[in-house]
């Protein structure tokens, strides 16, 4: 009789035991479970925090400009000076630029881009566009809102304008800009490149405005995009002469004709403003190819180009 209630005690426990190894082999994967979807809620939560996803948007956004640009490290006059552009079309693209404080990316800026002449090339000196013109000055002026690039290019043929259209488009993409206050003048050699510019994308300005140049591109894009020009030049400039842009504003003119628009309409898309020798007597200007210097101090220059 004991050995029998001894076997039966050996097999209860042995039951039990038995129990509760199914009930702790069956219950630790309901754990796990449990504790691997607790891990998951506090990663979503974490990652739909809006205030962390803007950050980490900021941080790309950063790290992708930085991939195209090498940031300028010096400073004249609020333009950062010699950023690079890394063009795998156009090669390396050097230029000054201006960005108002309050811009931070929530609304539409302008953007104005502003050719220098031979003075102002690359080779002459970093930031000797912005030292020797003051386009970029004068326009904060008439548009607080704006953003504005100075490029410093190598020449003013076909690469230059190739890479001012580039430049341009980079701009448009990366920063929040207003697509129809969009505004770029080129004074002397600039003015050559911006010919060529107008001549291939003028569908990307609001208005030019070409100061003591003359116009080496096609016409035909401009009138076809009715992109506003302005042409102001001395009577007598000693490098140019008159002659190139009164030429081209005459071509401009009779192609708009053809279209069959009226006087007013064609005044409104092309305007010669020849400046007589009068207008440069008294003023620190000495010769008439000097004339950007009035040019963009000229409120009804620079206000015809950003009323546009």
């Amino acid at each position: 009789m004991e050995k029998r209630k001894l076997v039966l005690t050996i097999i209860g426990v042995v039951i039990l035991a038995m129990v509760i190894m199914v009930y702790i082999y069956f219950s630790k994967p309901g754990r796990d479970e449990k504790k691997n979807q607790q891990t998951i809620n506090q990663v979503q939560t974490v990652q739909q925090k809006p205030d962390e996803k803007k950050e980490n948007t900021e941080k790309n956004t950063s790290g992708d400009e930085l991939e195209n640009v090498t940031p300028g490290s010096e400073e004249y006059r609020g333009f950062l000076l010699d950023n690079v552009l890394h063009s795998p079309n156009e090669g390396d693209i050097h230029y000054n630029v201006y960005i108002p404080d309050a811009y931070d990316g929530t609304k539409e800026y302008a953007l104005y881009v502003t050719l220098p002449g031979y003075q102002g090339l690359y080779f002459q000196g970093v930031g000797e566009n912005i030292r020797t013109e003051d386009f970029g000055f004068e326009a904060q002026k008439y548009i607080t809102d704006m953003i504005i690039v100075a490029p410093q290019l190598n020449d003013w043929g076909q690469t230059s304008a190739d890479q001012t259209i580039e430049l341009t488009q980079y701009f448009l993409t990366h920063y929040i800009i207003n697509p129809s206050k969009v505004y770029i003048n080129g004074y002397s050699g600039g003015g050559e490149t911006l010919s060529l510019v107008l001549a291939k994308q003028p569908e990307l300005y609001t208005a030019a405005l070409m100061c003591s140049s003359q116009w080496d591109g096609a016409y035909e894009p401009v009138v076809e995009m009715k992109t506003p020009v302005y042409f102001v030049i001395g009577e007598s400039d000693e490098y140019y002469g008159s002659e190139p842009f009164k030429e081209a504003y005459q071509q401009i003119h009779e192609l708009y004709k053809e279209q069959g628009l009226s006087e007013s309409e064609i005044d409104k898309l092309v305007v010669l403003d020849v400046k007589d020798k009068d207008y440069f007597e008294g003023t620190p200007v000495t010769y008439q190819h000097g004339g950007g210097y009035l040019f963009c101090r000229d409120k009804e220059i620079m206000g015809w180009l950003f009323n546009q």
